[in-house]
């Protein structure tokens, strides 16, 4: 075994793993990278299908982030937002207010835009502080002096307390039930397994053959109008737009989107857009936020993971000026927002944002990204050869291939068989890696990956499904 392995297994505790299992078998240590592949130490390439666990968007070692940084570098790496400001976070702020402001075409700006961001570290802070802000402006607006959040079945949106309250995944959320705040659930939008949904199973997208009359719009007017006789109004309706990832990359039907937001609004109840897997062009085509996708404007945007290329942590939360107003008061009043992080508007990571902003915005990258959904979609289709594929999703640059014993009848696959994890080993192999959601296969590639390199992705999948099953 490799030195740096071996140090990995006595010294490193690696998230969400099985670590009887990790120390069984030599790690994989990855040594380098350049736009979509990866080497290992021992000189071994791998195509990065997950994009480094949703994160990177345009390659590893692109050289306009990377002159961006080395910029940077020159000049300060990091200083405290606390009681003052620095450029890079100044002119971020500004880039994504406009960015997230416009529609879907490029046009003027929707009603309810946003005017500050409060940047944080990753996507579980910037949901803290999205969660912090509706609380307390639910409270200080008179919208309700007992704050309740709604989210959805199978949500999840960090792994910090407030973060993990609002999560609905008992495999990752029961275990620290006795620690966290109670949230109201409701059904999501999962037409592969909807109770509702009287189709049979076809070799397609659940989406396109549902047999339904939208029961799951349905419960979620039955949660407003609850709260509404009891006049106790949501603090904030907390969604994924267009797709939930951690519950197993599972698309809303066309539609759904706009009409919950259309709930929220008729019932005065704020919206959170969790777009830390979404955003940055990766559920949606072009913009920075997916909900422009159904014409939504949320009240508050959370960003992460895509936000600095998948180059350094940094994440931000987007919220308007009614929200900002009722944190503002005499200092005697202690009306401020007492919440914040040592590196809050990070110099090196703010710059490598701008940099990654304009390699998203620009028409090559633009162009580029169009045809790369193109490519996936037509190579996803040959996979329904394969009697274990039971679902595939793709919305955007996320694609979600859901494996069961019998796509006749979708029976599941226990997952203690870990069917997901078998074939991601069997993937890696092959030289391509990526990291399931149990029996859910992830392909997630760079906005660089070429068509050859995305068809490898999925041929690497067909063969390992096969070899597993």
């Amino acid at each position: 075994m490799h030195k740096l392995a071996r140090l990995d297994h006595q010294f490193v505790w690696h998230p969400f793993t099985q670590m009887r299992d990790w120390l069984r078998r030599e790690p994989i240590v990855i040594a380098s990278g350049r736009g979509a592949v990866l080497w290992d130490i021992h000189g071994r390439e791998y195509l990065d299908a997950n994009a480094s666990i949703w994160t990177n968007l345009h390659g590893h070692r692109h050289p306009k982030i990377n002159s961006a940084i080395r910029r940077q570098l020159g000049k300060i790496a990091h200083s405290s937002a606390l009681g003052l400001a620095n450029e890079p976070a100044s002119l971020l702020a500004e880039r994504l207010v406009k960015a997230a402001a416009l529609d879907k075409s490029g046009g003027a700006k929707q009603s309810r835009h946003f005017s500050k961001v409060f940047f944080s570290d990753d996507g579980s802070t910037a949901m803290e502080v999205a969660l912090k802000l509706a609380y307390v402006y639910a409270r200080r607006s008179g919208l309700s002096q007992r704050p309740k959040f709604l989210s959805l079945e199978g949500a999840y949106h960090g792994d910090t307390v407030g973060a993990v309250s609002l999560g609905h995944i008992d495999l990752f959320h029961k275990t620290y039930a006795g620690m966290l705040f109670k949230s109201d659930r409701v059904m999501a939008p999962y037409c592969y397994r909807c109770p509702f949904n009287r189709a049979k199973p076809e070799r397609g997208d659940a989406r396109d053959y549902r047999k339904c009359n939208h029961e799951c719009l349905g419960l979620v007017e039955q949660k407003f109008a609850a709260r509404k006789k009891a006049k106790n109004p949501y603090a904030a309706l907390v969604v994924e737009p267009l797709m939930q990832g951690a519950a197993g990359i599972i698309p809303q039907p066309p539609g759904w989107l706009k009409r919950v937001a259309e709930l929220a609004r008729a019932h005065g109840t704020p919206l959170i857009a969790d777009e830390v897997m979404t955003g940055f062009g990766r559920a949606g085509q072009d913009g920075v936020s997916a909900c422009a996708e159904e014409g939504v404007q949320p009240d508050f945007l959370a960003l992460a993971k895509g936000m600095t290329g998948g180059y350094l942590p940094m994440a931000a939360t987007l919220t308007t000026q009614a929200v900002f107003e009722v944190f503002l008061g005499d200092y005697a009043e202690f009306k401020t927002f007492f919440h914040g992080h040592s590196f809050t508007g990070n110099q090196l990571g703010a710059a490598a944002a701008l940099a990654s902003l304009d390699l998203l915005q620009s028409p090559a990258s633009v162009r580029g990204r169009r045809k790369l959904r193109a490519t996936l979609g037509e190579e996803l289709q040959t996979l329904w050869k394969l009697p274990a594929v039971g679902d595939i999703r793709r919305v955007g640059l996320v694609a979600g291939i859901e494996l069961v014993k019998n796509w006749r009848t979708r029976k599941a696959f226990d997952l203690r068989e870990q069917v997901g994890i078998r074939v991601c080993e069997a993937m890696a192999r092959r030289g391509v890696l990526t990291r399931p959601v149990g029996n859910v296969i992830v392909l997630m590639p760079p906005y660089c990956a070429t068509a050859k390199q995305v068809g490898r992705m999925v041929s690497a999948l067909s063969e390992a499904i096969e070899e597993v099953s």
